[in-house]
């Protein structure tokens, strides 16, 4: 003991830094599984060439090569750190006392600067027809698979882009409206969706999404804002004295808006969409967050910091979250707002829902975002960590068993976000667009444009409440999987190694935009509309002409690859999955049938379980027949063992009896690790062992 030299802040053990790679990277090869393979996320690299033109063309390839690199560079890290650690901060009044109108909200550097880096690199924009790009292809999921590669660094600066994308959605239904005694408001909508869907910083505009007051999130029918007409002589005033503007010279709306919004993001956006009550009922409007003051400024200096003001606006307080810490959250009081009406009065809810469908595919997409990169995390920190009598944990086979499980949920969860998108886009498009020179596309993708919106409206909520569940679950695994390291925020090193912030902000997914039991509420009002009837046959069975023909759709193309093969292919795994699943989906569509709608809401939670369950068993077989990619396969054969019912159980190939234990333990490595276990010679010691 004597001859031992003690440990200090300098010597001693030190744990060998992590390198966590690029999720994506560009590859020449032909052969599918080595291109997929190439990437740290084989996954991603998948799901792009079953809903793009395959090969990828070369500009998508480069984009998503360079912004794979892009995220993890020092410099937009730190932007990161700063986001989560400067918070935005309130300052209501000036020097001597009066309201502050001018400057009351200050955001971080890094909140800035990240926003800037997501408006150039398309997180909205390439949703959109852009003159600079080519874009005869999905561009849903170009726009998502930048996305994807973007949520684990981007500090929740994602959040005032998707409802910058819901209300690019909403202004563009109402190009064609005529203004009406409205004058002016074609034209500002016009120049406001350019402004939304811009690629360049200098130009584009965010928007906010007010909508929950103190009553409750959910039911809105409790809105206490309102709006009225403006008088005549309330116009002409604001006209005389020059504040008849918004910030960017556009006309202001000719309503007046006040009342209180609880929880209101992206308070730092140039324009919101919000409900408030008028006498026909909730109804949307449209506004601009700033004004023009009326004031001549006598200086250049002036005429840039004091020459607009807040639209009726003024920050009660900052909210303080678990988590979304950058994200400038707070209360707001609204008086004098003026606003534009969007569509007609009354028809606020469904303005407004335009707005929630593409929030809610964005915040399931985060959830996978997330997680993509927790896993990457704990994937680069298992190849260097040292554990038992110098062994690395790579090679502990529990660890390995228990990441991959989590991988495997990850691939399914991905694969269910990127059909949300892919059928997003064909609405936006047609079929004929966003299919031709794929790979899954015109299996996954229903010809019909009424069909791909229903399984649409019914998929959405479940991958909202499904996906995001799973991504807490998910990080709190890797967390646990680097110990004490994943419990701390890790910033000293630039933060990627962050995963107690991916956690924190996780977690907000399952709130906003809907709780999980209102998403469950949300899917029955969709299987049991009582609105929807057939002429002929009554009340239309939607769950099984959707969601139901679907399904079948792609089990038969999976037995149709299967027998392509002749018998050699992915598909001949997939014989009892397929039954399995199919039986799954049965027993959806007979609880669905035999139960009314009380006891439908006991077991809403349930019915997203299952439908999530079949719809991901569907996409990962899919998936694997092809290319037969024996990774894939082995990841769809797992996710149908484990959403299996137990009455299907029986026919799982070797359900409870073990399977060769080094064979086993070697594919959880390679569904975990990927790539960085190819490199890995034959594990003796670990068979040894075993």
């Amino acid at each position: 003991m004597g001859s031992r030299k003690p440990s200090s802040s300098t010597s001693g053990f030190f744990q060998a830094a992590p390198s966590v790679p690029q999720q994506y990277t560009a590859s020449s090869q032909d052969k599918a599984s080595s291109r997929h393979e190439s990437s740290d996320d084989p996954v991603f690299s998948r799901v792009l060439s079953l809903y793009l033109p395959d090969p990828l063309p070369t500009p998508l390839q480069s984009h998503f090569h360079d912004f794979a690199r892009l995220v993890l560079e020092p410099s937009t890290l730190q932007h990161t750190i700063d986001c989560d650690t400067d918070l935005p901060t309130i300052h209501p009044l000036t020097t001597f006392g009066e309201e502050n109108k001018i400057t009351p909200l200050r955001t971080s550097e890094g909140w800035r600067a990240l926003k800037q880096i997501q408006t150039r690199a398309g997180v909205v924009g390439y949703a959109y027809p852009q003159p600079s790009l080519k874009q005869d292809f999905n561009r849903r999921i170009h726009q998502f698979g930048t996305l994807h590669l973007w949520h684990g660094t981007c500090a929740v600066a994602t959040c005032p882009m998707g409802m910058t994308d819901g209300a690019a959605v909403l202004l563009r239904r109402h190009f064609d409206d005529p203004d009406g005694d409205q004058p002016g408001r074609g034209a500002v909508f016009r120049e406001s969706y350019r402004r939304l869907v811009s690629l360049d910083p200098t130009y584009s505009w965010t928007s906010g999404q007010w909508m929950t007051e103190r009553s409750g999130g959910s039911d809105v029918r409790g809105t206490e804002t309102v709006a009225r007409r403006m008088t005549t002589q309330e116009m002409q005033t604001d006209i005389n004295h020059g504040r008849d503007k918004d910030a960017h010279g556009l006309p202001l709306g000719p309503w007046i808006v006040d009342g209180f919004k609880w929880f209101s993001s992206a308070t730092d956006a140039d324009m919101a969409v919000l409900l408030a009550q008028t006498g026909q009922g909730l109804s949307a409007f449209y506004a601009p967050l700033r004004r023009r003051t009326g004031h001549v400024p006598t200086s250049t200096a002036e005429a840039v910091s004091h020459t607009t003001e807040t639209n009726g606006i003024r920050i009660q307080r900052l909210k303080n979250k678990l988590g979304t810490k950058g994200v400038p959250t707070a209360e707001l009081e609204l008086k004098g707002m003026r606003a534009y009406l969007v569509g007609q009065e009354g028809q606020g809810i469904k303005e407004i829902s335009a707005i929630l469908n593409i929030t809610r595919v964005q915040t399931a997409s985060s959830g996978a975002g997330y997680l993509a990169r927790g896993l990457a995390v704990s994937r680069a920190y298992t190849l260097v960590r040292k554990v038992k009598d110098g062994q690395l944990l790579r090679d502990n086979p529990q660890h390995l068993a228990w990441m991959a499980a989590e991988s495997v949920k990850y691939r399914a969860n991905t694969h269910l976000v990127f059909l949300g998108a892919a059928l997003l886009g064909a609405t936006e498009q047609d079929h004929d667009a966003v299919t031709q020179g794929t790979r899954g596309a015109s299996v996954l993708i229903p010809r019909s444009r009424g069909k791909q919106e229903m399984l649409l409206r019914l998929l959405t909520p479940v991958m909202k409440a499904q996906v995001t569940l799973n991504s807490v679950s998910g990080l709190r695994a890797c967390m646990e999987s680097l110990g004490g390291v994943g419990y701390c925020e890790n910033n000293e090193d630039g933060g990627v190694m962050n995963i107690a912030r991916l956690f924190r902000d996780s977690v907000v997914g399952t709130i906003w935009e809907g709780t999980t039991s209102v998403m469950a509420e949300d899917v029955l009002r969709v299987v049991k509309n009582p609105k929807t009837q057939n002429s002929l046959t009554g009340r239309v069975d939607i769950l099984d002409e959707s969601f139901g023909d679907w399904v079948r759709g792609v089990l038969s193309a999976i037995e149709k690859a299967n027998n392509g093969h002749g018998g050699r292919g992915a598909g001949v795994f997939f014989t009892r999955e397929r039954e399995i699943t199919a039986n799954r989906y049965q027993v959806l569509r007979d609880l669905v049938r035999s139960s009314d709608l009380l006891a439908l809401q006991r077991c809403g939670r349930a019915i997203l379980e299952h439908i999530e369950a079949v719809a991901c068993a569907c996409l990962l077989m899919f998936d694997a027949t092809v290319d037969g990619d024996e990774i894939a396969t082995e990841v769809a054969r797992r996710w149908v063992s484990m959403i299996a019912l137990p009455a299907d159980r029986i026919k799982i190939p070797n359900e409870g009896r073990p399977r060769d234990p080094a064979g086993e333990i070697e594919m959880d490595r390679r569904i975990f690790l990927g790539s960085a276990a190819v490199a890995r010679s034959p594990v003796t010691t670990l068979q040894a062992r075993l």
